[in-house]
């Protein structure tokens, strides 16, 4: 069944559905992160996701959209301390404050999400787009869906373009060079891999895609 506007419920369904997600990426993840970092990404995202999904079961529905996202990340941030940890908390904590108030997210309520996400990456990571960080993937993810929205286009079919933005963003980031954390110090060869950050980016983007549409049958994973 296809959803044209996400509940809380939905969204703590979509939380267990990002957990099975980087359960089953675990070790992609590890591998890719272990060729230019410290092989700790696929640990991070499973744990944290886990107990943000987990978190969320606890809190129930009635909590609301925006106070079921400030508890993700309120969990990711304690959960999981790391760079991306902290990254992909803060980038929930920022999403809840723009979603305050709402009951459903439509196409334009998923923009201001992924807007307010996208911007509390860069501050936090004080990184800016061509780095070759999550916010090559994340500024297509918000650009893409505010111009959906604004053109009046549903949910599912919004998200569907935006994770093939989203994956197109990634595929450039194997040309770029690292300008963050420890992949920075490899500069030259971080050339020709994609960025494991921005893989984690298209990742989340695509399984909302598959949810919202009721498709889980196309392999999330791009290498």
């Amino acid at each position: 069944m296809t959803l044209q506007t996400l509940n809380a419920a939905d969204l703590i369904d979509l939380f267990k559905s990002w957990k099975e997600l980087f359960a089953e990426q675990r070790e992609f993840l590890i591998a890719l992160d272990g060729k230019v970092g410290d092989s700790d990404l696929g640990i991070t995202m499973s744990k944290s996701f886990a107990a943000a999904a987990e978190a969320l079961e606890a809190e129930g529905e009635a909590a609301g959209i925006a106070k079921l996202l400030r508890t993700a990340g309120a969990i990711m941030a304690r959960k999981a301390p790391s760079t991306m940890g902290t990254l992909t908390a803060t980038g929930f904590l920022r999403a809840s404050k723009a979603v305050e108030g709402k009951d459903v997210l439509d196409t334009a309520g998923m923009a201001a999400f992924w807007r307010a996400y996208r911007d509390g990456v860069a501050e936090r990571g004080k990184a800016k787009v061509g780095d070759k960080t999550l916010l090559d993937v994340l500024d297509p993810i918000a650009t893409t869906l505010e111009a959906q929205a604004s053109a009046g286009v549903s949910l599912s079919d919004a998200l569907n373009v935006t994770a093939d933005a989203a994956e197109q963003a990634l595929e450039a980031t194997k040309s770029m060079l690292a300008q963050h954390g420890k992949a920075a110090a490899f500069q030259e060869k971080t050339v020709g891999l994609q960025d494991a950050g921005a893989t984690v980016g298209a990742f989340l983007i695509r399984r909302m895609a598959q949810f919202v549409t009721g498709d889980r049958t196309r392999s999330s994973n791009r290498q």
